[in-house]
């Protein structure tokens, strides 16, 4: 449930998994809701024919005031991107967490007090992003203000300048994915990571540039795997058959 998601390749990886877990009929479907159709969109969750749903821009944070109850990481963020439906009942998830930390597990970086993180954007995957690295020193650059935030924010202009002192840069805008520089190749940090939340055949531009200048990169791939994991065992009960949801997200 999102808004222009023609580009999702969650699609292809839950029913790939369904398939491999012998869920012959279970299916998963886009379902692009324009903003005013929200709250409309999640109460349809509640019928019997539906186990729940994904949740992707820009509705992760409405969707948080639409269920029924939260669970820890939902409301730690203020963001959903799971619902489940429990007989009617529906709790608010967040397994972009999860998604998110083990992008930064394959990054190989010690998340410490002193880790300087700019995270770009402020949404529902920004707010995971900030939740993921913990006590880490963060600061969110963003275009504008969206809600109550855990961190300090400056305004979008500004991320040039912090993103060359940062020991992390967690892109969570769209930017990249169809071809957008979110930074200018002298913005990166001179040493550090780059984590990119949007997945793109060949890598993003930041991530490309990152890759080139020989920082450690970690990309959206490894966040839509390991967040639909946590999605799919949310769901349906059963332990998610990763390898059949990884092949499914192969180019």
């Amino acid at each position: 449930m999102g808004h222009h998601i023609s580009y999702s390749a969650s699609p292809a990886m839950q029913n790939a998994a369904f398939a491999a877990a012998g869920l012959g009929g279970w299916t998963y479907d886009l379902l692009d809701v324009p903003e005013p159709g929200v709250s409309a969109a999640v109460a349809g969750l509640r019928a019997d024919d539906v186990a729940g749903a994904n949740v992707t821009i820009p509705h992760k944070l409405a969707a948080a005031d639409l269920v029924d109850e939260l669970d820890e990481a939902a409301r730690a963020t203020g963001a959903v991107n799971t619902i489940v439906n429990r007989a009617g009942s529906l709790l608010g998830s967040n397994t972009d967490v999860a998604g998110i930390r083990a992008a930064l597990a394959e990054l190989e970086l010690e998340v410490t007090p002193a880790l300087r993180v700019l995270v770009l954007g402020g949404g529902g995957s920004a707010r995971a992003a900030a939740a993921a690295v913990g006590a880490a020193r963060t600061v969110f650059a963003m275009r504008r203000p969206v809600g109550d935030l855990p961190a300090p924010a400056v305004a979008w202009d500004e991320r040039a300048e912090l993103a060359r002192d940062s020991d992390l840069v967690i892109n969570c805008t769209p930017l990249g994915r169809d071809g957008e520089e979110v930074l200018s190749p002298g913005d990166l940090p001179p040493a550090g990571a780059v984590l990119d939340l949007v997945y793109a055949g060949g890598g993003t531009p930041l991530v490309r540039e990152a890759r080139r200048r020989g920082l450690r990169t970690a990309d959206g791939w490894t966040v839509l795997l390991e967040q639909g994991a946590a999605a799919f065992a949310a769901w349906t009960g059963l332990p998610p058959p990763k390898d059949a949801m990884r092949e499914a997200l192969r180019p």
